[in-house]
């Protein structure tokens, strides 16, 4: 077999099929409103009650709005790509599967990754925020931290170690590798809270709105000492870039795909309900937040609590800490079910050590990556800097976005005649648009960004043509 042949190798969709009904190296447990509540719980954390205020006070202004618009376009586009492949191939490992069973094992891999990356530090990420708003809410009652466990180095003075998030990825991933309706049942009894939580942030901050907040609605460009740009419209696509964290999170549901009792039907369902609803309560916050108080007020670890504290509505900030403290954890709880699935399909495919593919013997779940992967996003969450940890996951999501679009046309093209649960509607506009938003989007990163992408592909590389290229199922099978 020729190198190319080797590169391109790839399963059917008909096989894939077949091996998820086969397969019984999960339980289905989940149904429609558990995996909705799975995107829901992926999508709203800290986008609504960290970034949000962060990203008006340094890069957009109140205009913040239109970068959650632009991103959400991006998100959306691609999200009725995902529900496509969502109800045709009902595989664990979300992008990861569908690139393999359209584009090959090589970029299959690449996209598999690439996820791991981007949702461990995703998890990192949003533990980091989830930490924030605990101290600030055990502040409120007169509880503080030592100065050495509020925060990574850099951020503040003593700090030394998130501790409170370390904690969080720990606790999270022990959840995970026990039943995983278990967790699910948790996980959609937080998101309950969170979405009454962000009700009231819309429904009592509306009272409050000074439409003189929202004046200039796209602040002037501001360059400060070391060139570095916001304001603007190019802060606008800037705060696009990173706000887009916080409008994915509905493809984490579907690497639960071989968890969900009727894939084929709820899987698309739940990609679009999830989207709709979160897209909606995140404008409607963008809108509150930016006109209850000046944008440049909002650049704190508590955005959203510390602006009705401002406002003398010390009950309703206490109530959104609360609620922030409650549901930024179902989260973590998204994304790190998604990492250890994918994880779990690389390994299960041959790409990565089989021993990595065993689920639990008494509870079904794959309990080794799961681990590992709290060990790791504590370290992460521990002792990296939000800021960073936010940059650092765009650019491969969005290129996972990028070939799940393109894939949906090729395989249009290709396999017209697959049956579909869901069909992308305006083949070829919406993937074209979905690509388009996502290179825009991914021009509007740092270039800090590209570079540590790079040496992470630079490395899956290494990995792949010294291990799996010789190791994966297929090449075991002479496919």
């Amino acid at each position: 077999m020729g190198l190319f042949a080797q590169l391109t190798r790839h399963k059917t969709v008909e096989q894939l099929q077949s091996e998820a009904g086969a397969r019984g190296d999960f339980r289905r447990v989940l149904g429609l409103w558990q995996l909705t509540a799975i995107g829901i719980g992926g999508i709203i954390g800290v986008g609504v009650f960290v970034l949000a205020g962060q990203q008006a006070a340094v890069n957009a202004g109140p205009a913040v709005v239109l970068s959650f618009l632009i991103a959400g376009a991006a998100g959306a586009a691609a999200a009725l790509c995902y529900a496509e492949f969502a109800g045709m191939i009902p595989v664990t490992g979300s992008a990861y599967t569908y690139g393999y069973a359209v584009l090959g094992e090589l970029v299959a891999w690449l996209i598999g990754w690439d996820l791991l990356l981007e949702y461990a530090l995703i998890v990192a990420a949003v533990a980091s925020g989830w930490a924030g708003y605990l101290i600030s809410l055990l502040g409120a009652f007169g509880i503080h931290l030592p100065a050495w466990a509020q925060g990574a180095p850099g951020t503040g003075e003593g700090h030394v170690v998130n501790l409170v998030a370390a904690l969080v990825a720990l606790a999270v991933a022990v959840l995970l590798t026990v039943r995983t309706e278990w967790g699910a049942r948790f996980n959609t009894t937080i998101v309950a809270i969170k979405v009454i939580g962000v009700a009231l942030v819309i429904g009592v901050g509306v009272f409050y709105i000074d439409p003189a907040n929202w004046h200039p609605f796209v602040p002037a460009r501001i360059v400060d000492a070391q060139g570095v740009g916001h304001y603007g419209w190019m802060g606008v696509l800037g705060a696009a870039s990173v706000v887009f964290f916080a409008v994915f999170g509905y493809d984490t549901l579907t690497t639960a795909a071989e968890e969900a009792k009727n894939p084929q039907r709820d899987l698309p369902r739940a990609v679009l309900l999830s989207l709709g609803v979160s897209m909606t309560l995140y404008i409607a916050i963008a809108l509150v937040l930016t006109g209850i108080v000046h944008y440049s007020s909002l650049n704190n670890d508590a955005p959203v609590a510390n602006a009705f504290q401002a406002l003398g509505l010390r009950w309703v900030g206490a109530a959104i800490a609360a609620a922030a403290v409650a549901g930024i954890i179902s989260v973590v709880f998204a994304f790190m079910l998604a990492a250890a699935r994918i994880w779990f399909a690389l390994a299960r495919d041959g790409l990565l050590p089989a021993w990595f593919a065993k689920v639990h013997p008494r509870y079904g779940t794959p309990y080794r990556p799961t681990l590992l992967l709290g060990a790791a996003t504590a370290l992460a969450a521990g002792f990296l800097p939000i800021g960073e940890l936010a940059e650092l996951v765009n650019i491969g999501t969005l290129s996972a976005f990028i070939v799940i679009c393109g894939s949906v046309i090729v395989l249009r093209r290709r396999r017209p005649e697959l049956p579909r649960a869901f069909r992308t509607p305006w083949v070829p506009l919406v993937p074209l648009l979905g690509i388009g938003f996502s290179i825009a989007l991914i021009y509007g990163l740092p270039w800090i960004t590209y570079e540590r992408f790079v040496i992470w592909m630079a490395v899956g590389l290494v990995i792949y043509f010294g291990y799996g290229i010789r190791r994966s199922r297929l090449a075991r099978e002479g496919a």
